[in-house]
């Protein structure tokens, strides 16, 4: 008997997740937002949504509320300009009233201003946040943001370096400036790839910067590796499949095994495009014209706009 009252002493006494407690005290505001914040850092924009949302119409007078239900409306990949970005403008604006010494809040402001465009204000708000706190990491991310925007390449690599330097471990920055200096051809971009992979070795979006930086610059001997890799972590990653099959192709020109890779993107995705295109190539190489037209007809059929597809195309119906 002693015993099974020691194991409902420790059921009883194991902590609940929030799904639970929110289950039990639905109506608790600090929960909802403490979830809600957690589903933000973790994409899941609509079931931040729905918590935000409760959690202000609960307590509209709870700040932490407010500023959550207007980070989602400012960050949802489907937020309108007009109506979410807005909206969250307008909150953002209590909450300074509210709190005038709170970077992030003066940051966030900042950020519906770049959406719309307004970059001078965007700019008085990221300095004044900077006034205050001159190591806060978003708004020099943000000053990057806006200077590509303002297509002023040195100044937004100044701003993320700058980040970086106040978070070390923010490999988003990295994978900016890795972007960016793949841009200007610059073979530096592959240390910043780098750097951004050892913060997220499994991470296959930041596997595929670096693989698609040693392809660009011709080593495709240490691209494969990491697009396999990618491939472990997420068979159905389609990208690193089609660049597999561009590098069989192109580089060691395996014309069989290119097409082996091409198709299996398209079986994860049927819709791709480039896929679809490269598979043509492949079979142009191999004399089967029938089979490409069938394939850069596949690409028009989701993107009549593909010029590449076109244009082989137009050349095959005139040489048949």
């Amino acid at each position: 008997m002693s015993s099974c009252s020691g194991n409902d002493q420790n059921v009883a006494s194991k902590p609940l997740d929030l799904d639970s407690l929110i289950a039990l005290y639905p109506d608790s505001v600090s929960l909802l937002v403490q979830r809600g914040t957690e589903e933000i850092k973790a994409y899941k924009f609509d079931e931040a949504l729905a918590d935000a949302a409760r959690a202000f119409r609960l307590d509209s007078a709870n700040l932490d509320a407010r500023e959550l239900f207007a980070d989602v409306l400012n960050n949802k990949p489907d937020r309108n300009l007009t109506t979410d970005v807005a909206a969250a403008q307008r909150h953002y604006k209590i909450l300074l009233k509210k709190r005038p010494k709170s970077p992030k809040t003066m940051v966030s402001l900042a950020s519906t201003y770049s959406q719309q465009m307004d970059f001078e204000t965007s700019f008085k708000y990221i300095n004044k946040a900077l006034r205050i706190d001159k190591r806060y990491r978003d708004a020099y991310i943000l000053k990057g943001s806006n200077y590509l925007f303002l297509d002023k390449p040195d100044l937004a690599k100044s701003s993320y370096e700058t980040a970086v330097q106040q978070d070390p471990k923010f490999f988003e920055a990295y994978l900016m400036l890795g972007a960016l200096y793949q841009g200007d051809n610059d073979s530096i971009c592959l240390e910043y790839y780098k750097t951004a992979v050892s913060l997220q070795p499994k991470n296959p979006d930041v596997l595929f910067s670096l693989a698609y930086g040693y392809q660009v610059f011709n080593k495709p001997a240490k691209a494969l590796p990491l697009y396999r890799k990618m491939i472990q972590i997420d068979t159905a990653y389609y990208q690193a499949l089609n660049q597999i099959g561009v590098i069989k192709q192109y580089n060691y020109h395996q014309t069989d095994s290119a097409i082996y890779y091409y198709k299996s993107a398209l079986q994860s995705e049927p819709r791709f495009v480039e896929a679809w295109h490269n598979l043509g190539t492949c079979y142009e190489e191999q004399g089967d014209l029938t089979r490409a037209l069938q394939s850069y007809a596949k690409a028009l059929k989701y993107n009549p706009e593909f010029t590449l597809s076109r244009e082989r195309a137009d050349v095959l119906k005139h040489a048949r």
